[in-house]
């Protein structure tokens, strides 16, 4: 069994208070793609979606970045057509908040994952060398196959991007992948 998580595809990241910008905009379609695809085969799918309080001074987040992803905002929404795709399969789709940069952090993701027998990991999203990263730490840690779709990542640092790359795949064994086939660095 297969897992796709969808790691913080939000307004925020994209165009908003944090953005990646347009190298976030580009990989829209293909996170599309791949969200309807894992829904219409019946795999897991998991929108894993950073959350902030307003004014939270205990957030180490607090003290690196602007404030972003607060609660009840626009920021915290889907951006653009995968909120469409969200709305369509909301009832095969697993909203997670997180408040950490992994995934795996403070959240019921590993016990999900474990109670449905999933074994492998797709990871999506931004930014590849923050929580795409964290995430893929705690699923190498807690023993998941990962698949990183290395046309569905971006970051707001291009050098980051490509050392979270190298790291998935070098010191992480984790398989990249491009329009669903095996990806060498």
């Amino acid at each position: 069994m297969r897992a796709l998580v969808v790691i913080d595809y939000t307004v925020d990241f994209i165009t908003g208070k944090l953005p990646c910008g347009e190298p976030g905009m580009q990989i829209e379609k293909r996170i599309v793609e791949l969200t309807e695809s894992f829904v219409q085969a019946g795999d897991e799918v998991v929108m894993a979606v950073d959350l902030h309080e307003e004014n939270d001074p205990y957030h180490p987040e607090t003290k690196l970045f602007p404030p972003h992803n607060i609660r009840n905002t626009e920021g915290r929404t889907l951006y653009g057509k995968l909120n469409k795709a969200y709305q369509q399969y909301q009832d095969r789709i697993y909203w997670m908040d997180k408040t950490r940069y992994s995934a795996f952090c403070g959240t019921d993701l590993e016990l999900r994952l474990r109670a449905r027998q999933i074994e492998e990991v797709h990871l999506v999203g931004v930014c590849t060398d923050i929580c795409v990263l964290h995430t893929a730490v705690d699923a190498y840690n807690k023993n998941f196959s990962i698949c990183v779709h290395a046309d569905a990542v971006a970051s707001f640092n291009p050098a980051g991007h490509d050392w979270a790359l190298g790291h998935f795949q070098n010191t992480l064994g984790a398989q990249l992948l491009r329009d669903g086939r095996p990806y060498k660095l």
